[in-house]
């Protein structure tokens, strides 16, 4: 029996928050996305996985490397919906949409370091963005989620 979209749950999901030296903030373009949309690495938490190992885990996965120290995690889980059309395709009519918890992390790599050209690639093109342009290149159903990490994050983003 198919659950109306509405009152599908939320799919549980980390969300990295990663601020170079220059205090900007990595951004990938999604590689299945014909939009000019930019987001920050994201990814689902496994059966029996704590945040930060789920954390850690999403960026080898997504950007190949996992070298940064863990500044913050956000104290509330964040919630957005999926367009119903979106969430249909991507998780089969099981989720509306993904609460996250997010975490900031200070990244001690190089930009060498970074390899989104991974066993399953999820971005198409990356860069470091200024903080204030983000919430402008994310997906507008993303947003509302991207101000609320930027505001609980704020004291690391100032140089």
């Amino acid at each position: 029996m198919e659950i109306e979209y509405s009152k599908r749950p939320y799919r549980p999901c980390v969300g990295i928050l990663l601020i170079n030296a220059e205090n900007k903030i990595f951004a990938g373009q999604r590689i299945d996305n014909h939009l000019e949309a930019w987001q920050m690495p994201q990814g689902g938490i496994d059966d029996g996985e704590d945040v930060k190992t789920a954390c850690f885990r999403e960026m080898k996965e997504e950007i190949g490397t996992d070298n940064a120290s863990i500044l913050a995690i956000h104290p509330e889980w964040l919630n957005y919906d999926i367009p119903e059309g979106l969430a249909n395709k991507l998780w089969h009519r099981k989720y509306r949409g993904q609460t996250q918890k997010w975490v900031a992390l200070r990244f001690q790599g190089t930009n060498a370091d970074i390899n989104i050209q991974t066993d399953i690639p999820e971005f198409s093109n990356w860069r470091w963005i200024y903080p204030d342009d983000l919430s402008s290149l994310a997906a507008p159903f993303k947003r509302d989620v991207y101000e609320a990490v930027l505001n609980e994050f704020k004291p690391f983003l100032v140089a």
